[in-house]
């Protein structure tokens, strides 16, 4: 009788095991975006004991303990721990909560009673001196949109004269770009709640946009990036593909001017400006990688566009029904001495500069990752 308590020993950790392979159907297998550097926890006893029951071509790694999948019925579903992000390590993965918004929220009341999230995003750089046209841009987008306002002038609270404004979410830092603003408040994770994203100037006539039908347009046609075509009657244009026709509801090349040899070439195709570009929410996120913290001017993002979707020539386009006129062009700088500090020449001249350190920059990161990418039989020997 004294061999009883070893073979009730032995009993249950049969048990033991067989418990640990039938739970692996009511787990999440691991799908879920994490830090590619997490590895599973030593310490968790459902990662010890399930180890050797897991299919051996899995590649998942992770951190923290599982979440439990309480509809999974199929045996394929695997025991798998939730990935974590760098810096969210000793949390428990229920509690994280990798993205944000923009919208306002009471301070009183029940959470799940507040409004929901917005669609939309239309962000705009602005000075108090636009206010008529901004508050104008601004009544062309509908309650589905959360507004944001970067303010390089300093002067926020001026801007509650307009209803609207209250509920806007202001960002004041002086003599900035739009792309500067950029960078810093619109991380993917912050705005990865909206469809869309329209980031303007100020400067645009509106009076025959309305987002809502620009929305429709841009679904309909599958556009990633886009601009409202521009109505050169009324305002000024920098390159041919962005004007605006009368034919069509949307177009995607040119073959005017000097696109009339070659409709594949850059800015005859699959190009929008800086100006006001409208991204989707995968479109932004590539976008803002692109972005450098140091060029604030934003100049050559449009030459790269391109870069963040499957087919330039289909998924970037602009939209011909609705349509702006862009009233002033470059208005960054001072007015005056074209010597001084601030004067609109050296801020110019600034831009132009970024414009070619991005092209540079673009360059060499392109050829650091096709020699990263050349097959090994085509490497040097090692030494």
């Amino acid at each position: 009788m004294k061999s009883n308590p070893i073979l009730a020993a032995a009993i249950g950790f049969l048990i033991g095991v067989h418990f640990s392979v039938q739970i692996t159907s009511k787990l999440f297998p691991l799908n879920l975006v994490g830090d590619g550097n997490c590895n599973a926890s030593g310490s968790n006893i459902f990662a010890r004991f399930s180890t050797p029951f897991r299919n051996s071509t899995s590649n998942y790694t992770a951190v923290g303990t599982p979440l439990l999948q309480s509809n999974a019925t199929s045996d394929s579903e695997k025991i798998a721990l939730a990935a974590k992000p760098k810096g969210a390590e000793r949390l428990p993965p229920n509690i994280v909560v990798r993205e944000s918004d923009l919208h306002l929220r009471r301070l009183w009341g029940h959470p799940r009673e507040d409004t929901p999230t917005r669609k939309y995003l239309v962000a705009l750089t602005v000075g108090y001196s636009e206010r008529v046209n901004v508050n104008a841009t601004v009544h062309k987008f509908s309650d589905n949109f959360d507004v944001m306002l970067f303010h390089y002038d300093g002067r926020t609270t001026e801007w509650d004269k307009f209803e609207w404004s209250k509920q806007a979410i202001h960002v004041s830092a002086r003599k900035q770009a739009k792309w500067w603003y950029a960078k810093r408040f619109m991380h993917p994770s912050v705005v990865a709640p909206y469809d869309y994203i329209f980031l303007w100037d100020q400067d645009l006539g509106v009076e025959t946009f309305d987002a809502e039908e620009y929305i429709k347009i841009v679904k309909k046609h599958g556009l990633e990036i886009s601009q409202p075509g521009l109505d050169i009657t009324r305002g000024v244009k920098t390159y041919n593909i962005t004007i605006r026709r009368n034919d069509t509801e949307m177009h995607t090349s040119t073959s005017a001017g000097k696109c009339s040899t070659d409709v594949h070439h850059r800015t005859c195709s699959g190009f929008v400006e800086v100006m006001a570009p409208v991204f989707t929410r995968e479109a932004w996120t590539c976008v803002w990688h692109m972005i450098q913290n140091d060029l604030v001017h934003g100049w050559g993002l449009d030459w790269n566009f391109w870069r963040c979707v499957d087919e330039p020539e289909q998924q970037i386009g602009v939209v011909d029904a609705q349509y702006v006129a862009h009233h002033k062009g470059f208005t960054l700088g001072n007015k005056g001495k074209d010597i001084a500090d601030g004067s609109r020449r050296k801020v110019r001249d600034r831009a132009t500069a970024e414009f070619g350190m991005l092209k540079a920059r673009l360059y060499s990161a392109d050829r650091a990752q096709a020699a990263a990418l050349l097959p090994q039989s085509n490497a040097a020997p090692p030494s």
